[in-house]
């Protein structure tokens, strides 16, 4: 029957030990025993626990100051049941049939006891590094919260011991390259290869949760990021229990001869275990756990001890500095391309907004309905004969508007048959026609969450029309040959140099669509409407021109100012 002995230290668990059936477990202060409690409160040879009949019995050995199952003094046998907390001296010790009821609920340590375990009574701690031991153990393991490789040293302090020595000098050397890492899969693999070759391990991996993880993460939530194994067989991914355990402790954990224990270690394909001993250590940034290290031994002869533990922890924060090196760069760099996104997206705007040349009062009220019409969602009639600028107004409602940062789409409605019109406008699945050979996004997804500037609406044809409606409208569409809904968020400003109230009397232009379309109305006059406009029009295509070529031409003279000024420009701005 499995049963464990889950370790105490004040609040938190400090070590397990499984118990097996046909070994008695001995407990008590000499050296000798399974468990070793170092406290002059608990006698050398204190109590044993053993399975007898399918029941696990406790044993006092009439000790000097006894043993205590919760507040109960055990005078003799005592029957173990599952929850029960075993007290000698300061030791605690709950009996427990399943690990994973053994950790939710931490008991306090006794009010009264203010001594920690491994102290004498006057306070001196025992030159022994573990507060807890075992000889022989069938299963123990070590936690540590904080490693001492990355503890600050006074200059007298003797770091000479020569291991130590050398796991600081690689420590130093992991914790440099890492710093110099292009990305998290590079930070990983050579992680795991300097903790293979520094530990006393043949296998592990890294592994990490999802960004930005909410709630409280398990096991199976973690992906492997990479792994390494020396013996050339499969890496075998660490076991549920123990990953949630050490996520939510945040303390890394050493588990000793775990063969046959799927809590500590994961079983194959065939259910078996192959691993002999395992190490997990957090991977922790600000208080919060991002991912773990998982190594373990396959071969007897690796036994990893409490130095690899503290190696492997500070491998693991050297890990979560990098991560967050990597993760500053990244914010950089995406703060950069934000800057110059919004540097190009403040040029449009400038330049749209210098496009529309012309300090005539008819214009001056053009540029005042486009400031009126660019806050709302509403849909923009642009009017005008050809070559006016029409385009350029649609460019200056949407850079003056809250969709600036997304896309402005344009489409020449009369420049295409109706087959290709609405596979412009919605798209087509590869095979829809002759010719489709690929799968092609249209306009309207094209310009989502953005503007579509659709010139010359009065040329679509009844059938384009009526699919076009039920978009503005608000209904998703389908591809051309496709069978999946479409819904985008687009904002249209249709133009035309057609005469609309005709066309819809001629019946060729639907009604209903010119009524949705209509909702503002923006009227470019002609050049000829505005004849104070034209000097200053062509003066800024000279400069532009002028720019462009590298020629030096300083202005027009009185003669060709008079011959612009005269003519009538049936072509408008496009002429001149």
């Amino acid at each position: 029957m499995l049963a464990y002995l889950v370790i105490r230290e004040g609040s938190k668990w400090t070590d397990v030990f499984r118990l097996v059936e046909g070994r008695t477990v001995t407990i008590g202060r000499a050296p000798t025993n399974q468990i070793v409690i170092k406290d002059e409160r608990c006698s050398r040879h204190h109590a044993e626990i053993f399975l007898s009949e399918g029941t696990w019995i406790l044993r006092d050995l009439d000790s000097r100051n006894g043993t205590m199952v919760g507040e109960n003094r055990v005078i003799g046998d005592h029957e173990l049941k599952p929850g029960e907390i075993i007290r000698i001296a300061h030791a605690q010790m709950a009996f427990v049939h399943d690990l994973s009821a053994a950790f939710p609920d931490s008991p306090a340590a006794p009010k009264q006891e203010e001594t920690a375990m491994g102290q004498d009574d006057d306070g001196d701690l025992h030159d022994d590094e573990d507060v807890l031991s075992a000889h022989e153990p069938t299963t123990i393991t070590h936690r540590k919260g904080q490693t001492r490789f990355l503890e600050r040293r006074s200059d007298d302090e003797d770091t000479s011991i020569p291991r130590v020595g050398r796991a600081a000098a690689k420590l130093c050397r992991i914790a440099f390259e890492l710093a110099n890492q292009p990305d998290i899969v590079s930070v990983a693999n050579l992680a795991l290869d300097g903790m293979l070759e520094a530990t006393n391990v043949n296998a592990g991996a890294l592994l990490l949760l999802p960004r930005d993880f909410p709630g409280a993460p398990s096991g199976s939530d973690l992906e492997v990021i990479a792994a390494r194994t020396n013996d050339g067989v499969k890496y075998h991914r660490v076991s549920n229990f123990l990953a949630t355990m050490v996520m939510r402790e945040g303390e890394a954990v050493l588990a000793r001869n775990v063969e046959g224990d799927s809590t500590l270690a994961s079983r194959d394909s065939a259910g078996e275990i192959h691993a002999t001993s395992v190490l997990c250590s957090p991977i922790r940034q600000e208080g919060k756990v991002l991912g773990l290290i998982h190594l373990y031994s396959t071969k007897p002869e690796l036994v990893p001890d409490p130095d690899d533990l503290e190696f492997s922890l500070a491998v693991a924060d050297n890990v979560a500095l990098a991560l967050k090196t990597l993760d500053r760069e990244a914010e950089l760099a995406e703060n950069l391309n934000v800057s110059q996104v919004e540097v190009k997206q403040l040029r449009k705007q400038l330049g749209a907004a210098s496009e529309i040349v012309g300090s005539s009062q008819l214009m001056l009220q053009v540029q005042q309905e486009i400031t009126r019409a660019a806050p709302s969602r509403a849909t923009v009639l642009i009017r005008g004969e050809s070559g006016v600028g029409k385009e350029l107004v649609a460019r200056a409602v949407h850079y003056a508007s809250p969709r600036k940062k997304g896309p402005f789409v344009c489409l020449n409605c009369a420049a295409l048959s109706e087959t290709l019109l609405e596979s412009e406008l919605f798209g087509h699945e590869r095979g829809a026609f002759t010719g489709a050979t690929d799968r092609k996004m249209g306009k309207f997804e094209a310009a989502d969450k953005g503007t579509l500037m659709l010139d010359e609406i009065g040329e679509m044809s009844p059938t384009i029309q009526a699919k076009f409606l039920r978009v503005l409208e608000g209904h998703p569409f389908e591809r051309v040959g496709g069978s999946r809904d479409i819904k985008v968020d687009v904002r249209t400003i249709a133009a035309t140099n057609r005469d609309l109230e005709k066309a819809v009397a001629d019946g060729t232009f639907r009604r209903d669509l010119y009524f949705r379309l209509r909702v503002v109305e923006i009227l470019v006059p002609p050049l000829r409407k505005r004849p104070e406009d034209i000097i200053e029009i062509a003066e800024h295509f000279l400069r532009s021109y002028v720019a462009e070529a590298g020629r030096k031409i300083v202005g027009f003279t009185a003669e060709a100012r008079e011959q612009l000024q005269n003519y009538r420009w049936p072509g408008n701005v496009r002429e001149l």
